[in-house]
C-alpha cells in the first residue's frame, strides 16, 4: 500500500532528480515553458481584446433597442418603394404611446448643412433633429445650459445644442449658451452644451462636431419630405429586449397594415443581442487560438518522454537494486511518473509567469488597445492541470518501462 510518506518520499526524491541534473531539466522544460506562456499570452491578448469591444458596445447602451427601415431581400423597388419602407414620425408616436416595453423613444433625423458662428463658417457639419427623450435614452448629459423642452418640439423652436468639439471648431465662447448660429440658413439660439461622445470604436475615433436641434424643425429643414429617420429606444427592463423587440415589430406591422404573410419594411435590432453573439464567437476564437497554440505543449511532452527514457536508462541499475530490496514495480513506476509531472508542473509554473509577464507587456504597447489584457485566473487553473496531464501522459510509458525491468538483469547493466 502506498502511505503519505512514500508519496512525500517519492515527491522529494522526484525534486532531487530535477535538481541534479538542473541543466538538463531546463532544456527538458523549455517546450513546456513556450507553450504555456505562449497559450496564457495568447488568452491574456484576446480576452483584453474582448474586454475593449464589449466596453465599447455597452457604451452605446445594452439596454436600448434601435429601429430602421429596411426593405425585404430581394424585393423590387417598385413593390417596396422608399415612401412606405421609411420610418415616419407618426409611427414613432404610436410606439412612444402604446409600447409598455419602452420607458423612452426618440426619432433620430440628420442633415447635413452649412453652421456659421460670428468668427467661423463650416460649410458642412452633422445637425441631428432629435426629441427631448434623446439625453436619457444616449446616456449624454448637459453640461451647461439647458436641454430641450416639449415645448421646444411642439413649436419647432429655433433654438439648439452644440458639443465640446463644434465649440472648438466654430470658435464659440467656452460657454456659447446665449449666443445664435446661422444653422442651414436660419438663425438659432444656442441653449445648451451637449457633452461630446467620449469613444474609440474599434480603433476609429467617432468624436464629431454636432449640432442638435428639435426634431420637428428638422424635418422642415430636410431637402425633401422623405428622410432617412431611425428611432431609438430605451428599455424598462433591460433582460426583456427581446419582449420589447417583438412589441415593436407587432405595433409596427399594426401601423403599416401588414398581413400575416407579408414581410416586414423595417428592421429592429438590440444590443445585447451582439453582445451575446459576440461573446460567444470571442470564446470559440479564443479556443482554436489557444488550441493552435496549445501544440507546443505536446511537442514539450514528447522531449519529456524521451529525457524520461534516458532517466530510465542511465538508472537501470539503481531500479533493479530498489526492487532486490523489496520495492514493487507500482512503487517504481509512481516514482517516474511523479518525476514526469514535477518536471512538467514547474515547466508550467515558469511558464505562467513568462505568460503573465508577456500579457503585462501586451497592456504597455502603444495603439494595441489592450490595456485590459489580463491573464484570468481558469487559464492559470488550466495551464497548471494541463502540464500536470502531459506529464502524466508522457511520463507514464517511461515509468511502465522502469516497472517492468527485470531486477537480476538490471544489476548486471553496465
Amino acid at each position: 500500500m502506498l502511505t503519505p510518506q512514500f508519496w512525500i518520499q517519492s515527491l522529494w526524491l522526484a525534486f532531487s532528480q530535477i535538481w541534479a541534473n538542473k541543466t538538463r531539466s531546463v532544456l527538458t522544460a523549455l517546450g513546456i515553458i513556450v507553450g504555456v506562456a505562449s497559450v496564457t499570452a495568447v488568452i491574456a491578448a484576446l480576452s483584453g481584446l474582448k474586454a475593449k469591444v464589449l466596453t465599447e458596445f455597452e457604451s452605446f447602451g445594452a439596454n436600448r433597442v434601435f429601429i430602421f427601415p429596411n426593405r425585404p431581400d430581394d424585393a423590387p423597388r417598385n413593390k417596396y418603394p422608399w415612401e412606405s419602407v421609411r420610418l415616419k414620425p407618426s409611427e414613432a408616436i404610436e410606439l412612444r404611446d402604446q409600447a409598455t416595453s419602452l420607458k423612452a423613444l426618440t426619432p433620430i433625423v440628420e442633415i447635413s448643412g452649412a453652421v456659421e458662428s460670428d468668427t467661423k463658417k463650416l460649410d458642412s457639419m452633422q445637425i441631428v433633429g432629435i426629441w427631448p427623450d434623446w439625453h436619457p435614452i444616449e446616456g449624454r448629459r448637459v453640461i451647461m445650459g439647458r436641454a430641450f423642452g416639449q415645448v421646444d418640439e411642439d413649436n419647432a423652436r429655433q433654438v439648439c445644442l452644440v458639443n465640446d468639439r463644434a465649440i472648438e471648431e466654430l470658435r464659440l465662447p467656452n460657454d456659447p449658451t446665449g449666443t445664435t448660429l446661422l444653422v442651414a440658413g436660419r438663425r438659432f439660439l444656442v441653449v445648451g452644451v451637449v457633452e461630446t461622445l467620449q469613444s474609440r470604436m474599434f480603433g476609429f475615433d467617432t468624436q464629431a462636431s454636432e449640432v442638435f436641434i428639435p426634431f420637428s424643425l428638422a424635418m422642415k429643414l430636410t431637402p425633401d419630405r422623405t428622410p432617412f429617420i431611425r428611432f431609438s429606444a430605451l428599455l424598462k427592463d433591460a433582460g426583456q429586449a427581446d419582449e420589447a423587440i417583438a412589441e415593436c415589430r407587432f405595433l409596427l406591422r399594426k401601423a403599416r397594415g401588414l398581413r400575416a404573410n407579408e414581410p416586414e419594411t423595417f428592421r429592429v435590432e438590440a444590443i445585447d443581442r451582439y453582445i451575446e453573439q459576440f461573446k460567444t464567437l470571442s470564446a470559440g476564437i479564443t479556443a482554436v487560438a489557444g488550441g493552435i497554440v496549445g501544440i507546443s505543449l505536446l511537442v514539450g511532452g514528447i522531449g519529456i518522454m524521451n529525457i524520461m527514457l534516458v532517466s530510465v536508462s542511465e538508472r537501470t541499475r539503481e531500479i533493479g537494486l530498489r526492487k532486490a530490496v523489496g520495492a514493487t514495480g507500482r512503487a517504481i513506476m509512481v516514482q517516474f511518473l511523479l518525476e514526469a509531472v514535477a518536471l512538467c508542473f514547474s515547466g508550467g509554473f515558469v511558464g505562467v509567469a513568462c505568460g503573465k509577464l508577456m500579457a503585462f507587456g501586451l497592456t504597455r504597447i502603444p495603439g494595441a488597445q489592450l490595456e485590459q489584457a489580463s491573464v484570468p485566473f481558469w487559464a492559470v487553473l488550466g495551464s497548471f492541470l494541463f502540464s500536470a496531464l502531459v506529464g502524466v501522459l508522457f511520463g507514464l510509458f517511461p515509468a511502465i518501462k522502469a516497472a517492468r525491468l527485470d531486477p537480476i538483469e538490471a544489476l548486471r547493466h553496465e
